[in-house]
């Protein structure tokens, strides 16, 4: 029980962060939650049948060959799951009309990514205990919730543009590629000293996802008129 309170803890922080960081209209509590169950279920669903067929279609066994965990890093795993996130947040959340302001594609993008980070943070934490519990509540988790951000945050915008194929798919691909250099950094840990590649990549998605956080409350249509 510990071991699962200590894996969903995380996940609530970022979302009452990313919650209270929706100042000028809240979205309802119970779309949220949708958004959430939808990527804590389907968006793993889908992941992992997407996972079975690059496993048919691309098999990459050599784990010490750094071109295949390219592939891996970016093709199979970032695009999979963010794919996975992405399609829940076009088709569901992007059509409802609560989505009513270029902020809520950052916060229907979190609560989808969240979802998915729940589920599989609970897998990671039950088998590898309270060590893994720790270490990614600091890396995996935060991670997550950036790819989500700067996904939402074109997804955002694609809402309310003429270029909406276009604007949907740079917020899928700032997705991908945020991961897959995240990850890519990781699975070569065969070369020394290279995990310091994720730390950074994970340090300029959070820097990237404050100023996109902040450029969508700026821009938000029901800021008061002379509010910062």
């Amino acid at each position: 029980m510990n071991l699962l309170l200590l894996a969903i803890a995380p996940i609530f922080v970022v979302i009452i962060y990313i919650y209270v960081k929706d100042k000028h209209e809240k979205e309802p509590k119970r779309l949220l939650l949708y958004n959430f169950l939808l990527g804590a279920v389907v968006s793993v669903v889908i992941t992992t049948i997407l996972y079975y067929a690059f496993d048919i279609v691309l098999p990459l066994p050599d784990q010490t060959s750094i071109f295949q965990q390219f592939l891996k890093a970016f093709l199979v795993v970032g695009l999979t799951e963010e794919f996975s996130k992405y399609v829940i947040v076009r088709y569901y959340a992007q059509r409802h009309t609560e989505f009513n302001e270029p902020f809520d594609g950052i916060i229907y993008a979190v609560m989808v990514s969240m979802g998915f980070a729940a589920t599989e943070n609970i897998f990671y934490v039950l088998e590898g205990g309270l060590h893994t519990a720790i270490l990614r509540a600091f890396t995996a988790v935060p991670a997550h919730a950036t790819f989500g951000i700067l996904m939402g945050y074109y997804m955002g915008k694609a809402k309310f543009s003429k270029h909406k194929i276009v604007l949907n798919l740079i917020g899928l691909l700032s997705a991908i590629i945020c991961h897959g250099a995240y990850d890519f950094f990781l699975f070569i840990d065969f070369v020394p000293g290279v995990w310091i590649g994720a730390i950074l990549s994970l340090f300029i998605g959070i820097l990237l996802s404050q100023k996109a956080i902040k450029k969508h409350q700026m821009n938000s249509s029901f800021k008061a008129q002379g509010e910062f």
